[in-house]
């Protein structure tokens, strides 16, 4: 039986507030809230399954902010989202299945290229450019791609997702991070659904955490729409390098 103790709460509590703040911006919180939640005793299937608990609430809080504030339209990306959740779905149920480490080898160096981008790209700001897809055809390939993957490795999805809307979507920076968050709540409920059944989550810890989790993304996601591609970049650029770093670390 796993208990909590008043450290622990506090502990995991902290990660999935900080977690919830970069989450919201840039993506990448689950650097932060599955190292804690291992740290706490959880067996590793059991740390994603929880993980996917708090995330869930995070990237909804996130997502539901960016849409107050006329950054997504939560109507006209209904379809998105749905095919995001089955997408989400059908990775989790996978994972088991599908040599998924073959991924993990190359995934780092991905990563890198990713935060390079968004790094040295000249012009990268909060303006929409040129589309280079139809939005249709956009959901139909980039959103089931990236969200299976979500289900079936999870890291670096926000940074998939981002990428994709700036280079075929035309979307700037801060537009990009809105319908990112709005697409990793619905892979990452997805994911949820399919856990909740093998991977036995801790339901009372992933409430606790997701209490703060909303607070971080709140706070975070404010903090993007006030400052926009400024604070979204640089923070992308970490979080990018900082999980294909901790990813090397892992296979090494």
């Amino acid at each position: 039986m796993f208990e909590l103790s008043l450290d622990l709460v506090l502990l995991l509590a902290g990660a999935a507030f900080a977690a919830g703040f970069v989450d919201a911006i840039a993506g990448g919180g689950g650097l932060i809230t599955v190292p804690a939640l291992l740290l706490a005793g959880l067996p590793p299937a059991q740390a994603l399954a929880t993980n996917k608990v708090q995330g869930v609430f995070g990237a909804a809080t996130a997502a539901i902010s960016y849409a107050r504030s006329g950054l997504v339209d939560l109507r006209a990306q209904i379809g998105a989202a749905a095919v995001a959740f089955a997408a989400g779905l059908c990775g989790a149920l996978l994972v088991t299945w599908i040599p998924a480490q073959a991924l993990r080898y190359g995934l780092p160096l991905v990563l890198i290229g990713i935060a390079v981008f968004f790094a040295l790209k000249p012009g990268l700001d909060d303006t929409d450019r040129m589309r280079r897809i139809a939005p249709a055809a956009f959901t139909a390939t980039v959103v089931p791609v990236v969200a299976f993957y979500d289900g079936l490795v999870g890291p670096g999805t926000g940074s998939f997702f981002m990428l994709g809307f700036v280079m075929l979507a035309g979307y700037g920076i801060l537009k990009a991070t809105a319908h990112t968050k709005l697409l990793n709540f619905a892979s990452n409920l997805g994911g949820l659904v399919a856990f909740a059944a093998v991977g036995k989550p801790l339901w009372l810890v992933g409430a606790v955490m997701a209490v703060a989790q909303i607070a971080g993304a709140m706070l975070g996601a404010r903090l993007a729409m006030r400052i926009g591609a400024r604070v979204i970049k640089p923070l992308l650029v970490v979080t990018s390098s900082a999980l294909a770093l901790r990813l090397i670390w892992q296979l090494l």
